[in-house]
């Protein structure tokens, strides 16, 4: 059922407990059938808490944690609201982040690299959407080098970008995409690697030596079954797709005409952040990996949801938008009507 919906010439599925754990064997497997040892990976990212999946994501999650595993490098990942190239337009930034890439993989050792891998969108780190070209240019240039490319769709995969796979929106396919609760709606512990034929033909004759004692487990993926039958039943995918394009978008759109401490808002599908600033230079409303008094504002924003009946998830200086995939029209409109009263707490910031 998986490989049915899965971009591309990915049909076989190896099956793991969770996200974390399917990371760690997409690696593993990048690794086994290259025959190199390097990882490449953004720094605003995150792909789990176990060894080299916590090696690889970027934020601060993993300082207290290092060191733990070996031959990851971390690169920047196109943010066009926030170039790291002092790009003009997505276009810029898209073609000045590729070069970037390209550059770390030449510098680093093509022949020494066995993986890009990145999240499809950014999730916890910004619900940041690729530019137009950037996925296909990752592609390319694991292509020219020979590397596996890896999507990380733990979070956008299954409906929550209005696809069933993120990458679907680009036209893309990787060699290896991960997955996990979104496959099931959460309801059992269950993730995975789809693969590639070209990387299945690899352990085709000799064995991956990797396995979980509960991999495949017959009731979580069972659950995996039945949740997938109702997305198609009930067109889950189309109204994640349609609530992105004709409620949560129009509806962010006007929240920040009338907020000006919303810098800019981002997303599709059901996976939409709004970044919060606190003067027309950009300034965060709060700084990066505040804690303590400095991320006083943003808690504050969150309590003044959470009094109106809206429990938010905030992460740095933003608020994220990211119902379930079924959630009512109403309901949406009822969540950003609390949303655009509570940010007149975040407008108090800001200086003119």
């Amino acid at each position: 059922m998986i490989a049915e919906v899965a971009p591309g010439p990915l049909n076989k599925v190896f099956f793991t407990n969770g996200g974390a754990e399917a990371n760690e064997n997409a690696i593993r497997m990048a690794r086994l059938h290259t025959g190199r040892h390097k990882v490449l990976s953004t720094y605003r990212s995150y792909h789990g808490s176990t060894a080299t999946a916590m090696t690889a994501t970027g934020d601060p999650r993993r300082w207290p944690n290092e060191p733990i595993a070996i031959g990851v490098v971390h690169f920047w990942g196109p943010y066009p609201y926030r170039s790291p190239f002092f790009s003009e337009n997505e276009e810029q930034e898209s073609e000045r982040a590729l070069k970037h890439l390209r550059d770390t993989i030449v510098f680093e050792g093509a022949a020494t690299v066995a993986a890009v891998l990145i999240e499809t969108v950014v999730g916890t780190n910004g619900i940041l959407v690729p530019p137009p070209g950037y996925l296909a240019g990752v592609r390319a240039i694991c292509d020219e080098f020979g590397i596996v490319f890896i999507a990380d769709e733990v979070m956008a995969g299954f409906g929550r970008c209005g696809e069933w796979f993120a990458v679907d929106k680009w036209g893309v396919a990787p060699d290896l995409i991960t997955f996990a609760k979104g496959v099931n709606s959460g309801y059992l512990p269950l993730g995975g690697v789809i693969i590639s034929d070209e990387i299945a033909a690899t352990f085709s004759e000799r064995p991956f030596p990797g396995g979980l004692t509960y991999s495949g487990h017959p009731l979580a993926c069972a659950s995996a079954v039945a949740s997938m039958q109702i997305f198609k039943e009930e067109g889950i995918i189309e109204h994640a797709r349609m609530l992105g394009e004709d409620v949560i978008a129009p509806g962010l759109a006007e929240i920040a005409a009338k907020h000006p401490s919303v810098g800019e808002v981002r997303g599709l599908g059901v996976f939409w952040a709004i970044e919060l600033i606190r003067d027309g230079e950009r300034t965060p409303l709060v700084p990066f990996n505040a804690g303590g008094a400095a991320a006083g504002p943003m808690n504050d924003v969150a309590a003044a949801c959470k009094e109106r009946g809206l429990w938010p998830f905030t992460h740095f200086n933003r608020v994220h938008v990211v119902p379930p995939c079924t959630t009512s029209v109403d309901e949406v409109r009822e969540g950003l009507a609390i949303l655009d009263e509570a940010l007149t707490v975040a407008d108090g910031f800001y200086a003119s």
